[in-house]
């Protein structure tokens, strides 16, 4: 049996999406979604956010065309897999690692500038549905 790596998440952009590209020329676009936990504060009681500053990284022609979007305060869901580094930092000799999502898909929530925000689709009449309107029905049923 394989290990299943997929994450989704939904959040707000911490910071504008920075565009660099690999020695190889590759695109890389380096962003951070801030994603709220609710936790309960023990003193007082009262329910408040606690962000989760979550590093996310897109690579190839989509991230170039997308950077230009990705700005700071924008909702978007994000899906992708997770990805763990560790290096050792060149000035201070210690070793960091990170856990970080690279993106498979990107989808904006918030609308851009002039257009509406999305409409819920109305809710579907309700209908009753009578035996006969079920065409398979009579077949084998007794009728």
């Amino acid at each position: 049996m394989s290990d299943i790596n997929i994450t989704c998440l939904t959040g707000r952009l911490a910071r504008d999406a920075e565009l660099r590209q690999t020695a190889s020329g590759m695109d890389v676009a380096s962003f951070c979604v801030a994603v709220n936990e609710r936790v309960k504060d023990k003193g007082s009681g009262e329910w408040t956010d606690r962000p989760n500053w979550i590093a996310c990284t897109m690579f190839g022609a989509r991230a170039e065309a997308l950077s230009r979007f990705l700005a700071k305060g924008s909702k978007v869901a994000v899906s992708g897999r997770l990805h763990y580094s560790s290096w050792e930092d060149g000035q201070t000799g210690q070793k960091r690692s990170k856990v970080e999502v690279v993106v498979d898909e990107i989808e904006f929530l918030t609308p851009r500038d002039g257009e509406a925000p999305p409409q819920r689709p109305a809710e579907p009449a309700k209908t009753t549905a009578y035996d006969e309107d079920i065409p398979f029905y009579g077949a084998g049923h007794g009728t």
